[in-house]
């Protein structure tokens, strides 16, 4: 089954949801029209139908392959990425002065879904150049942002991100890759780097390893880490590739998912050391590593919303065909399509609200974001900043877990078929694998959830939050007719949505410091509370934002309207018991003896 880009739905988040006509009318972004913004869409919906998706398939089979040091991309890609970087599609988000567009996040984060969606493999590498190139923005020389920024934006060169190393997994502190100072402002550095997503390939002349190392009078722990640029042709003076630098592929991974993606091991250093530069000042590579990884972050979460919905596109029109039993209630003696049966209804509409309700909340964000780079007022900036920072562990987290269930009831849709590889189904679920692992696991977005964005500030985001959802609750409940009918049923789901979530901020402030066993115990759960309500949330919005539509298209609103009460009877209903898991919950995992395990 091809993918056909959700062009309709994601316009109407854009315009209804997440305010795309205010964020136009922000300084720098005035260009962004609703009508430039659909334009933008159209056509990239046009190339990623066109183009990428058709690849989708293939990489799956025919994977990217490794020999001699060298990685040779699945076929197709390659002329496949001179079309993605000859369109500016690398560029969209970023700045013109280096070659961008220099377009909103929003209409960004709609193009990178699409992408994602066609071939997740695929959009890998795009993916880690967007972080390389925000992370030279924020904290790169002007020199180093002349040299690599126009040649990364213009996809002509891609970027990678170095964390990890065999011993060390997500605990940076036990980074040993050591840049040594020659005296000249360059580095030479020694190590080994794994899990690098594509670290070596055929598609760009020239590769751009952003490298966490350690100098030699670095202190110990994450305190001691710099970050490098480490090229693999090092650069001449007028940008052209040189001389290969001493960074070399030692083997690539052979995974469940995104087969079509090569996962490098990296060695530094073997011939003498690998030429790097610091990127900005020492020992605080974390620190601008970390802006690497909140962008990567939120574009993970995107994956998951992109995956899901080509699972769930593939589903529908499998249901469609598909001709298997009488119906229950006897309305045929023949066998009928298997969209008719309750049950393949109910997990197509799991599957649909799920997706929906994500990609709405992760648009909001985005345009959170914009606001908070671009409004003129300082305040505005900093209330738009904390609440798209407390959004990216959700969207992260909770986009990612939810695609895992999306795509195995794209599978279960499928029955017997669905575990059969040729029809495709099993690779979006085996795809999907690995995105509530990638770039920090869910623990680690639902501790920094817990930590960072809720305890630090005694939970006045999140309650601020709430009191926005509260609101949304006011606006549903005078309503008439059928879509009142459902609109009062979403009131009353999201007010007992929205109150368990306000126990469970209670709590965790309450218990964070004192007892913080208590409240870790029950961090992924919270995560996933604060993703079923603040979804919910957004797809209470949407209900209401059909009236303001319907006259243009009434059978889109009346399905939107009837997945959001979906949503409401099925997935909201659902925040009471996780309340009480986070609550009640911690005594039982805390209270097993280690033995025991």
């Amino acid at each position: 089954m091809t993918y056909r880009a959700p062009l309709k739905d994601m316009l109407f988040v854009m315009n209804e949801l997440a305010g795309l006509d205010a964020i136009h009318r922000l300084p720098g972004f005035e260009e962004a029209t609703p009508d430039t913004a659909q334009a933008v869409l159209e056509e990239a919906a046009r190339f990623t139908e066109e183009v990428i998706a058709p690849l989708n398939r293939a990489g799956d089979l025919e994977p990217s392959s490794w020999r001699d040091g060298s990685v040779t991309t699945t076929p197709g890609f390659r002329q496949a990425f001179r079309q993605f970087a000859e369109g500016g599609w690398q560029g969209v988000l970023h700045p013109q002065a280096f070659g961008g567009q220099g377009l909103p996040k929003l209409i960004g984060t709609a193009c990178n879904e699409m992408l994602n969606a066609a071939n997740l493999s695929f959009a890998l590498c795009p993916l880690l150049t967007d972080g390389a190139i925000e992370a030279l923005l924020t904290a790169g020389s002007e020199e180093q942002r002349a040299l690599f920024l126009p040649k990364l934006i213009s996809g002509q060169w891609t970027g990678t991100m170095n964390l990890t190393e065999p011993q060390a997994g997500s605990d940076l502190a036990a980074v040993r890759t050591r840049a040594e100072p020659q005296g000249d402002g360059t580095y030479r550095l020694f190590g080994t780097k794994i899990f690098i997503t594509y670290g070596e390939h055929d598609m760009a002349e020239n590769i751009v390893h952003l490298v966490l190392a350690r100098t030699p009078t670095a202190p110990e722990g994450v305190k001691g880490i710099s970050l490098f640029i480490v090229p693999k042709f090092l650069v001449n003076a007028d940008g052209t590739p040189g001389e290969r630098n001493d960074v070399h592929c030692v083997s690539i991974e052979h995974k469940l998912g995104i087969k079509a993606s090569p996962t490098a091991v990296l060695q530094f250093g073997d011939h003498g050391g690998a030429i790097g530069t610091l990127v900005g000042e020492e020992n605080r590579g974390l620190e601008y590593m970390f802006i690497m990884m909140n962008a990567a972050r939120f574009s993970v979460g995107m994956q998951g919303v992109a995956v899901s919905d080509r699972a769930y596109q593939q589903a529908v029109a499998y249901a469609r065909e598909r001709v298997q039993s009488r119906p229950v209630d006897g309305s045929a003696r023949q066998a009928v399509t298997i969209i008719h049966h309750p049950d393949v209804r109910r997990m197509l509409m799991t599957m649909r609200a799920l997706t929906e309700g994500a990609r709405a909340l992760a648009y909001v964000g985005a345009a959170a974001s914009d606001i908070a780079h671009q409004h003129p007022d300082e305040a505005v900036r900093r209330e738009n900043q904390a609440f798209y920072e407390f959004l990216v562990p959700i969207i992260k987290g909770w986009s990612t877990e939810m695609s895992i269930d999306v795509t195995s009831l794209g599978v279960q849709v499928h029955g017997g078929m669905g575990f059969i590889e040729e029809t495709g189904a099993a690779q979006h679920y085996r795809d999907a694998r690995i995105l509530p692992i990638y770039e920090g696991t869910t623990a680690i977005q639902a501790n920094d959830l817990i930590g960072r964005k809720t305890m630090r500030d005694g939970g006045a985001v999140a309650r601020a939050i709430c009191a926005r959802i509260a609101a949304t609750e006011a606006e549903l409940a005078h309503h008439d007719g059928k879509a009142g009918e459902a609109m009062r049923a979403m009131q009353s789901q999201l007010a007992r949505g929205r109150q368990a979530l306000e126990q469970a901020i209670a709590f965790i402030v309450e218990h964070g410091k004192a007892d913080p066993n208590a409240a870790f115990a029950g961090s992924v759960p919270y995560l996933k509370l604060c993703g079923i309500v603040l979804c919910g949330w957004q797809m209470a919005r949407a209900m209401l934002a059909t009236e303001r539509v319907r006259d243009t298209d009434a059978a889109f609103c009346e399905a939107k309207i009837a997945t959001a009460h979906f949503y409401a009877e099925h997935l909201l209903s659902q925040a009471g018991g996780i309340r009480d898991a986070i609550v009640a919950g911690a005594a039982p995992v805390n209270a097993m003896p280690e033995a025991l395990f």
